[in-house]
């Protein structure tokens, strides 16, 4: 059988995996290790010279486990598996998502750099790009969906240190909104500022589409990040985060964790795994709830607007369409909606959800609900928020795989509470 032709959801049981280096055990052990024996000396030198950079692998050389800060086997084969769904060389997986992104952009970026990011961005990158950046003398200007090339361009300019543009980040469908962004056009900015000396990296944080629903390597980008609790875990019971690239600059990314200790455990490594094998039947059966959810909010009369992609056909720009078309495979299964009213009326739906419960993250198996405004983006200054659509009436949704009638019912009975 020729493995190559296979789709991803039939390679994620067994890719990368021997059975017969195992005792012959039909899912990989979790191998609770900190480090590994050598056969000899000079394996042990060979093993080091090419781990940390001292010369290339030769050809059909085969490398061995060292130290599990370095290499473990759950996260090579959980980072091989990963590879798969987004046509990526390599992959790093992190502690949790945040992670992924800070060493992402600490290792591509150094003092003095410019950062273009789109916003809004998850309330965690917020800070750690418009704080902890700062700390380090990298300036950073966001722009917002609706921006055409040229104003955003025009942004860079108006920095004065456009030659300094070393990143480009964004996060398409924005959280919490579904802004869409378009990965193509950020590609081209990215080439019309990058020289021969030096290569603006285009990040992309996929989290909101999971692996299953957009690649964004095929439209331009170098790096995909995702926080790898969401969709990849889905069962709300691991912080994880990955980083998907070239093996030019995931060799880079590897080597500051690495040196920064943030790679994922063992046990980390064997509950993505697990996870895996399920992702795209929970993803199917979360998109499709999320249709039939958004469609009963849209005709409710205490839901002002509803934030869904499914609705962009109907009540989308041209621009957004196009974009949409091109880079999405599903609606996905996040939906944002105002509530007719403010913080009062949004906060007594919240508290009055009996299946759907009050908490942050998504992507899990369970539905969960929460405020944009005072939780997830609470760090986001006020006018940003307000121009960003994260208003005191914003409630997000992530749907889970339960039956779709009984988390509309659910979310009939909150609404009627007020």
């Amino acid at each position: 059988m020729d493995y190559k032709k296979l789709r991803p959801e039939s390679l994620m049981m067994s890719y990368g995996y021997d059975p017969n280096l195992s005792e012959g055990a039909i899912k990989c052990p979790i191998f609770q290790t900190s480090t590994f024996v050598f056969h000899n000396a000079q394996e042990g030198k060979n093993f080091f010279e090419v781990a940390y950079g001292l010369r290339e692998k030769n050809q059909n050389e085969e490398l061995g486990l060292i130290y599990s800060r370095l290499n473990n086997p759950d996260l090579e084969i959980l980072e091989n598996r990963l590879c798969l769904w987004d046509g990526a060389e390599d992959a790093a997986v992190f502690e949790s998502g945040m992670s992924a992104i800070s060493t992402a952009m600490m290792e591509i970026m150094q003092p003095g750099d410019l950062l273009l990011y789109s916003r809004p961005v998850y309330g965690g990158t917020d800070h750690f790009i418009n704080h902890f950046l700062k700390k380090l003398n990298i300036t950073a200007i966001g722009f917002r969906a609706n921006e055409t090339k040229e104003e955003i361009m025009a942004r860079v300019e108006a920095t004065g240190k456009a030659d300094k543009l070393a990143m480009i980040h964004i996060e398409t469908p924005a959280n919490p909104t579904n802004a869409l962004i378009d990965i193509e056009m950020c590609a081209e900015i990215k080439k019309h500022y990058s020289a021969n000396d030096k290569e603006v990296v285009l990040s992309v944080d996929n989290t909101y589409m999971g692996p299953l629903w957009q690649h964004p390597i095929k439209h331009g980008a170098d790096l995909v990040l995702y926080s790898a609790t969401k969709y990849i875990g889905g069962h709300s019971d691991v912080i994880a985060g990955a980083c998907l690239g070239s093996k030019e600059l995931m060799g880079r990314i590897k080597g500051l964790r690495t040196f920064l200790g943030n790679m994922a455990g063992p046990w980390t490594g064997w509950l993505l795994m697990r996870s895996l094998e399920t992702l795209k039947v929970r993803m199917e059966q979360q998109a499709a709830n999320a249709t039939k959810v958004a469609e009963f909010l849209h005709n409710h009369p205490k839901v002002e607007k509803v934030y869904y992609l499914g609705f962009i056909d109907q009540e989308g720009s041209e621009a957004d369409k196009a974009i949409y078309k091109r880079q999405y495979s599903s609606s996905g299964a996040m939906i944002g909606f105002d509530v007719k009213g403010g913080e009062k009326e949004a906060f007594a739906f919240l508290d009055n959800l009996k299946l759907i419960k009050l908490a942050v993250s998504l992507g899990g198996t369970e539905s969960l609900a929460e405020h944009p405004q005072t939780m997830t983006h609470a760090d986001v200054c006020k006018e940003d928020k307000d121009v960003m659509s994260i208003t005191e009436k914003l409630v997000r949704l992530s749907i889970g795989v339960e039956y779709h009638g009984d988390l509309i019912a659910d979310i009939d009975q909150a609404l009627k509470a007020f």
